[in-house]
């Protein structure tokens, strides 16, 4: 079964290019000029990836990304203007996966669409089917997470993010580390993303993002999360 992409862009000339350069690769593409197009064509024709434009007519990428996000943790890629850092923050943080700087390669394009492809399909499990930590309880059998008794929605990625400390309780984690083993060594310079899904991957699974009892800081060594005592 054939991989199905979103493309959207307002741009004719980007639009072409995405949709070539996917089609060569053998993906089925789907296109949208405008988020409300993007919305309803996602709802009709559900697909495997979406590569979002930040800059959109009638509803942005932002509005658009949070409003699939309610229903879907379908891998994001933002596609953000250059130089525009705030962009690419906002855009992580309102739950895309990923960025890509335009212009961009047609290299970079395929790399990035592989990774994120990738890291989408989550199989990992534990050797146990449930795994607690204090309020916290993950089923890896149905990739499933609770926090009490609230039901807590992860993005692919953040699941991902989520294993690496639950098969790794009481050690410290590297930057370099999560970033390897979650996003791909391709990424592993690439502070930024990390620091953004960490932060919204707290604001999910804690009590208080703010004093963190899942995801823990170690200032100048990296994360974790700390075994429990008793």
């Amino acid at each position: 079964m054939s991989v199905r992409i979103l493309v959207v862009d307002d741009e004719p000339r980007y639009l072409r290019l995405l949709e070539a350069n996917l089609l060569t690769e053998g993906y089925e593409v789907i296109t949208a000029m405008d988020g409300e197009e993007a919305v309803e064509s996602f709802s009709a024709n559900p697909v495997d990836l979406v590569l979002l434009d930040v800059m959109l007519p009638r509803m942005d990428g932002f509005v658009t990304c949070q409003r699939i996000r309610q229903f879907s943790s379908v891998p994001i890629i933002m596609l953000t203007a250059k130089g525009e850092e705030q962009d690419r923050v906002r855009g992580l943080d309102v739950g895309a996966d990923d960025y890509l700087v335009k212009p961009f390669s047609v290299m970079e394009l395929l790399a990035r669409v592989r990774a994120v492809l990738r890291r989408a399909q989550v199989t990992e499990s534990g050797p146990d089917r449930f795994f607690v930590h204090s309020n916290l309880r993950i089923d890896f059998a149905r990739a499933e997470v609770w926090l009490g008794d609230q039901p807590v929605f992860l993005s692919a990625t953040e699941y991902r993010l989520l294993l690496q400390f639950t098969h790794n309780v009481g050690k410290v984690l590297t930057a370099e580390e999560l970033l390897t083993s979650v996003w791909g060594p391709e990424y592993r310079d690439d502070k930024e993303i990390l620091w953004v899904t960490i932060a919204r991957l707290r604001q999910k699974v804690e009590e208080n993002p703010h004093e963190p009892a899942h995801i823990v800081t170690r200032s100048g060594l990296g994360y974790l999360m700390p075994p429990l005592e008793g």
